[in-house]
């Protein structure tokens, strides 16, 4: 298994391409190598199973260490829903993902719960320099890099130059925003190939564990305009490197779910 590195700041979770792409995406080995995922659930995390102190799973593996940005904390602690995963970020954006092959056709639900208990002051989505969230779920494409126009894969390319890494087709990231509306689609200030929707806004429901579901393949098309090919990586990722705050935030099971 191979670290993949996501932009938010310099956030990554692989896509790959359907034609030859010298390299350029992250995820042609995932592909390549990973059979796809099948069932009616499929659990992507089950951190309620798990020991609160214990080692974090081996198949949830750290990115965003090359990107030069203080490492966010994630570790196993216990709450009022068991065991979940805790992140803290001091001035941090590292997060924790994990490769796996789901065909969004098939298992188009992600359902996943969350808590938030502050915001992050200052912090605003559609700024580069503002660009935090106490909370990001983030699901990584398949794709064809040939449908990449010529400055996307210069982007790419000065990136994996810079970082060592790859970056994806595309990307969802669903987050908790300040002052955003839900539901929103925002361009990712750093890179237009990853869009972030809006699933929590502001103070409301601050300190409560929430539940979501979203039709992957809907959201997809919704912010791309096209049908996405297979899901190669699903994430998390509590930042506050570019506001210079700290962020809290805890992740509870993830599942992907057929109709």
């Amino acid at each position: 298994m191979r670290s993949i590195l996501m932009l938010s700041g310099l956030v990554a979770l692989g896509g790959c391409a359907g034609v030859p792409d010298d390299g350029l995406l992250a995820s042609t080995s995932i592909v390549r190598e990973l059979r796809r995922e099948s069932g009616d659930v499929i659990e992507v995390a089950r951190f309620s199973r798990l020991a609160a102190g214990a080692p974090l799973p081996e198949d949830w593996l750290a990115w965003g260490l090359r990107s030069g940005k203080l490492p966010t904390e994630y570790r196993l602690v216990r709450s009022t829903r068991g065991t979940v995963l805790e992140a803290s970020a001091e001035r941090a954006a590292t997060g924790l993902h994990r490769e796996i092959r789901v065909d969004p056709r098939r298992q188009p639900f992600l359902d996943w719960t969350w808590r938030v208990d502050s915001l992050i002051p200052g912090a605003d989505n559609s700024y580069a320099y503002r660009d935090d969230s106490a909370a990001r779920l983030v699901v990584s494409f398949h794709g064809d890099a040939g449908k990449l126009d010529f400055e996307q894969r210069a982007k790419l390319r000065l990136i994996k130059a810079v970082t060592g890494e790859g970056l994806p087709y595309a990307m969802l990231m669903y987050v908790w925003a300040n002052e955003l509306p839900v539901d929103s689609v925002v361009p990712n200030p750093h890179f237009d190939r990853i869009r972030m929707i809006v699933v929590e806004s502001g103070e409301a429901r601050l300190g409560q564990w929430l539940h979501y579901r979203r039709n992957v393949l809907e959201d997809f098309r919704r912010a791309f305009g096209e049908d996405p090919g297979d899901i190669v990586s699903i994430g998390v990722l509590t930042d506050s490197d570019n506001s210079q705050h700290v962020a809290h935030g805890y992740y509870g099971d993830i599942t992907l779910r057929a109709p």
